[in-house]
């Protein structure tokens, strides 16, 4: 089957066209190039030429030109559009003119970095340049490390080793600071939330290291397509950068198809598993020879999904392989090897394959539930129908209020990403850690910043008085016997997530998901009702401080609701804003939550069978966000009473917290929205959205900046969803009955007083 014919069976199909909910066409792209630049030397000009490249697409041309000028760049540019060439042209370049000029590039992944690798060892040998090129992470044998440090002229390398294995280390790395020019940042939009904003720190400490060799870097970012790239890299890298975004790359047909599966409960919006339909799904292509790559968001669904298509398909199931964190290098790099080659055809994986590496041409991306982010999603489906092909990307949505936005408003995906990377690189949380390693790796001098942050020496004296630094005249010292690296998690924060294991089977127990600890109480205390793919479980215990529960499968028919006791105090406030209906303040904020009870709700009828107390600890946060305090909603139609005020407020909160992180570009757990129907400070109906971090990442400032949009994206969401009156996807659980109407009123005052401001 080629493009045309599945999309047509597809559509014909009974068992799969009642679930399409749109199919969206982008036409084929016309390659815009320029000749190759004059001024490349012979022997660049050679490689490219043994590569078959005549010609440089615009966006190669224009990073090539100003790379050359001594700027920042950063290219922005869709998967498969030659982002790696755009930064080796400048960089190899600057080789021959210097050949002792070093380089360290960072890529994302170790998979990405072995695949960049083998593409520069390529053009290296094509042009006939005899460049030591090396991936150093936790795979390099010890051996290879010392010749690493000694000779490598491109130092492959992820951000995670170089904050623990390259930085601390820095004088057995002298050959490489003392000659390094150019600093090359792969998948910059990976780098926003907690992971950025550690990675910002990181960068600081990188720069200062190469200050003290007397170097200053040229640095060049390449990035998928996100809304602010400029903005990120210069807060990444407190400086200013150059944006290159006209992509000059081809690109062949590209369908876009958004599945939703059929609902199953109707009152909580749970529908069929969308790893089942993908497997459907999957099947259907493996039987016809379609090369097929579907992602999930963990590595259970991976193995789960990859054994159900193995099971539909077993006559080529040696042709279907899982690909996911956790396996060793060789066999990740078989599969590698094999999808290139075309020997696969499918492969089941995690997002660890969503990122640039060469896995050849395909005919069909599925994401099995939204991944997170537009961006994210628009890797993925760059994933088939590279090298010019025709291809299908397909986006089978779960039941969760965010895929359900994102498949009901289809315009969000294909038009212009509106996501901005975010990051907060002052989060005090996360940078004294990080000042921590700096104090390890070089002392601090009076008056010395760490990168913009300028107050630090307040923060040394706060170390010194525990000890982990001497001051010495005007210099502070590493004095403590830890190695602070080893105390950070690039990729997460002080949240500690708690495994769910499923103990069903006696003597076999295995883990099917994790929860963040905050939402813990309320999703998987004693005596909750968990659900996972839509299958009911008992939660048996809760080990607090292990941080497991254990479930185990049970038939009942109802469902729990936990309900919380949120006390917000104000630590610091300023007014945002004033409109006829409420106010808005943003500021400093202490959360104290502790959940009290849970209640027991049949399905379908949603009568109330029983409740019981919930005894856990309470949970403390430091954080910042803003809030809103409303006037008069009791004369609004509808809010006769404090509890359908209440459910109304509660209502649009939840439709906030469904949209607003796919527009700031953060996981939905980063931020909460908590409705009050009587402030006990204000005495007055309340909205908070606050950033679900220690610390905060100024998401919530992000919001309340652009809330008018996001008002009326969660308007435009509540009001598209098929339920009557109201469910999980779009306004949440109420016991109160006509709350949709009432949320969808409150919903478009709050946008047309915004926008009258």
């Amino acid at each position: 089957m080629n493009v045309s014919q599945l999309i047509d069976f597809l559509q014909k199909n009974e068992r799969f066209a009642a679930n399409i909910s749109s199919l969206h066409e982008i036409p084929a792209r016309e390659e815009r190039s320029i000749e190759i630049p004059e001024d490349l030397p012979a022997a660049l000009k050679g490689m490219l030429q043994a590569q078959g490249i005549k010609r440089l697409y615009i966006h190669q041309a224009e990073t090539y030109r100003r790379m050359r000028e001594g700027r920042d760049v950063v290219v922005v540019t869709p998967t498969a559009s030659g982002k790696s060439l755009s930064y080796l042209l400048p960089v190899l370049h600057r080789k021959l003119e210097n050949p002792e000029a070093r380089t360290i590039l960072l890529f994302p992944t170790k998979a990405l970095s072995r695949d960049q690798q083998a593409a520069i060892e390529n053009f290296s040998e094509a042009a006939k340049m005899e460049l030591r090129t090396f991936t150093y992470d936790g795979d390099t044998s010890a051996s290879a490390r010392n010749r690493i440090r000694e000779s490598g002229d491109f130092v492959i390398t992820n951000p995670d080793m170089l904050h623990a294995g390259i930085l601390p280390h820095h004088t057995m790395w002298i050959r490489l600071f003392e000659n390094l020019e150019t600093i090359v940042v792969d998948e910059m939009h990976t780098y926003r939330g907690v992971f950025g904003s550690h990675f910002a720190n990181v960068m600081r400490r990188l720069l200062r290291i190469a200050a003290f060799y007397g170097k200053s870097p040229r640095i060049i970012c390449a990035s998928a397509t996100i809304g602010n790239p400029g903005e990120l890299a210069e807060k990444l890298f407190e400086r200013p950068f150059d944006v290159v975004d006209e992509n000059g790359a081809p690109s062949g047909r590209k369908v876009f198809l958004f599945y939703n599966p059929p609902v199953v409960q109707k009152e909580l919006g749970i529908r069929v598993s969308s790893v089942k339909e993908a497997a459907k799904l999957g099947g259907l292509f493996v039987d016809n020879n379609v090369h097929s790559i579907l992602f999930c968001r963990s590595r259970t669904r991976v193995e789960v999904l990859t054994n159900y298509l193995k099971e539909a398909s077993k006559q080529k199931a040696n042709r279907v392989m899982a690909y996911r964190g956790g396996y060793l290098p060789n066999e990740r790099r078989s599969i590698e090897r094999d999808l290139r080659e075309g020997k696969l055809l499918a492969v089941v994986s995690t997002n660890a394959l969503e990122l640039g590496i060469d896995i050849g041409s395909l005919d069909v991306s599925i994401t099995v539930g939204f991944p997170g982010s537009i961006s994210s999603l628009l890797q993925q489906s760059g994933r088939a129908g590279r090298k010019q092909n025709d291809a299908i990307s397909i986006l089978i949505a779960t039941s969760e209020a965010t895929d359900q936005y994102v498949v009901q408003h289809p315009e969000f995906l294909l038009g212009r990403s509106p996501e901005h990377g975010r990051i907060n690189a002052d989060n005090l949380l996360i940078l004294i850690e990080h000042l921590k390693c700096a104090v390890f790796e070089l002392p601090f001098k009076k008056g010395e910043s760490f990168g913009r942050f300028a107050e630090v020496t307040e923060l040394l004296d706060l170390l010194a008085q525990g000890r982990i630094v001497t001051r010495s005249g005007d210099d502070w010292h590493w004095s403590d016997d830890s190695y602070p690296a080893n105390n950070i998690s690039l990729r997460a924060g002080p949240r500690e997530n708690f495994v769910i294991v499923d103990i069903s089977d006696t003597g076999r127990e295995k883990i099917i998901g994790e929860i963040d600890r905050f939402a813990a109480p309320t999703m998987i205390h004693p005596h909750a009702i968990y659900l996972h793919q839509s299958e009911p479980y008992y939660v048996e215990e809760l080990l607090w401080e292990d941080r497991i529960a254990k479930i185990r499968k049970v038939e009942v028919d109802y469902y729990t609701d936990a309900q919380e006791k949120v006390d917000v105090s104000i630590l610091e406030s300023e007014v945002a804003g004033s409109c006829e209906t409420f106010d808005l303040y943003k500021g400093e904020l202490q959360l104290q939550r502790r959940a009290v009870m849970f209640k027991k709700i049949k399905f379908e009828t949603h009568e109330n069978l029983g409740w019981g107390d919930i005894h856990l600890p309470e949970l403390e946060m430091h954080t910042q966000g803003f809030w809103m305090l409303f006037r008069d909603l009791d004369q609004l139609p509808g809010l006769d009473s404090d509890a359908r005020i209440g459910a109304t407020l509660a209502g649009v909160a939840h439709a906030l917290g469904v949209v607003a992180p796919i527009h700031a570009m953060c996981d939905p757990r980063d931020m909460r929205f908590h409705a009050e129907v009587r402030n006990p400070v204000f005495a007055l109906p309340c909205i908070y959205a606050v950033d679900n971090f220690p610390g905060g990442l100024e998401l919530a400032y992000y919001v309340l900046g652009n809330l008018e949009v996001i008002s009326q994206a969660a308007h435009d969401h509540v009001a598209a969803c098929a339920c009557e009156d109201g469910c999980p996807a779009c306004i949440g659980l109420s016991e109160e009955k006509g709350m949709k109407s009432t949320v969808l009123a409150l919903l478009e005052r709050i946008c047309a007083e915004r926008e009258q401001r």
